[in-house]
């Protein structure tokens, strides 16, 4: 993947990367999630946790982490360390605590749920300089998978998505550079918002690839398995399924691309992404559950594929927000405009 540099799609050619834009990202995630949902969120969740840098990074920052994702004979991953036990939804509730000494930042705290984590290099942390403060008091810093106080903790047990780490980090009185912040002391919120904005649409492309795999497992099932002396398909009821999981399948594929066309052109996209992800991901729980029925009993072996597709769907409704709060977002924006 590093050699034909997916893990760097993102990064500008300055940078030494391809400088790939969204829909170009998009539509290479959704190839991805055909083959494997865990391998492409390992794959893409790089992409994510460079947009901080690439959004809020200064130039030596962007010179220096960059570069590690580009190098094709010794790559890097990275991760986006935002979720905690208590602030999911609730970003703006984070509890890791980044107290000012000098020139450093001093972090204590734990992130849970993070993708890449224990294997990145580094990663994008958020933590508040002060509570009270909500999510004015929210900061990124860049951080060293090797500085001193920093752990990995559990790594999960999933049900899905099991090709990718996911797993908890904390910080033990861990001491960071001031120089390390990105933008600047109480902007890391806006940091976190500007960075999902613009990957949402990609997680709603994972779901399309997943659930166009889905799709042509069942079709080609519903083909071959005979019923009533004729294959399945021929039975209206199935026929009718397989028409509406395609119909979802191209809908869904065209309002991520929308999203991420959006995204390219610098325009506002809030309301797209929003979509782009719920729509995708509620999609790809829809095929994916209609692909199991379609196979009967079969479905529910592990010797078909559509069991492991739909264990894998799952997951894709719940991170990079909810598609809940991708709902709340959507009517605020809605209210607002």
């Amino acid at each position: 993947a590093a050699r034909l540099n997916l893990t760097c799609s993102g990064v500008p050619e300055e940078y030494g990367g391809p400088g790939l834009g969204t829909l170009d990202n998009v539509i290479i995630i959704e190839e991805l999630g055909w083959g494997c949902v865990g391998i492409a969120s390992a794959i893409a969740l790089n992409n994510i946790a460079i947009l901080p840098v690439l959004l809020a990074g200064t130039e030596e920052q962007k010179r220096e982490y960059l570069s590690r994702l580009t190098d094709q004979e010794n790559p890097r991953l990275c991760a986006f360390a935002l979720t905690e036990p208590e602030a999911g939804s609730d970003a703006a509730s984070l509890k890791t605590r980044a107290t000012r000494e000098g020139d450093h930042y001093v972090i204590n705290g734990n992130k849970c749920f993070i993708t890449n984590g224990g294997v990145a290099d580094f990663y994008t942390v958020f933590a508040t300089v002060d509570p009270s403060r909500k999510h004015a008091g929210i900061t990124a810093f860049l951080v060293e998978a090797d500085t001193p106080g920093f752990s990995v903790g559990k790594i999960e047990h999933k049900m899905g998505m099991r090709a990718s780490q996911t797993a908890e980090l904390i910080f033990t009185d861990m001491k960071v550079p001031a120089e390390n912040v990105l933008r600047e002391e109480g902007q890391g919120f806006y940091v976190a918002m500007e960075t999902l904005d613009i990957s949402r649409p990609g997680v709603g492309a994972l779901g399309v690839g997943l659930a166009r795999a889905a799709f042509e497992e069942a079709l080609s099932y519903a083909k071959q398995r005979v019923q009533f002396g004729k294959p399945i398909i021929r039975q209206q009821a199935v026929a009718f399924m397989l028409a509406d999981m395609a119909s979802k399948i191209e809908y869904a594929r065209l309002l991520c691309y929308k999203a991420a066309w959006m995204i390219d052109q610098g325009m506002n996209a809030i309301k797209e992404s929003s979509m782009a992800k719920y729509v995708g991901t509620d999609v790809a729980m829809e095929v994916c559950t209609d692909a199991v029925q379609i196979h009967g009993g079969y479905g529910y072996m592990k010797d078909y594929l559509v069991e492991k597709f739909f264990r894998d769907a799952k997951i894709l409704q719940i991170v990079e927000g909810t598609n809940q709060i991708q709902r709340l977002v959507l009517s605020t924006q809605l209210m607002m405009g």
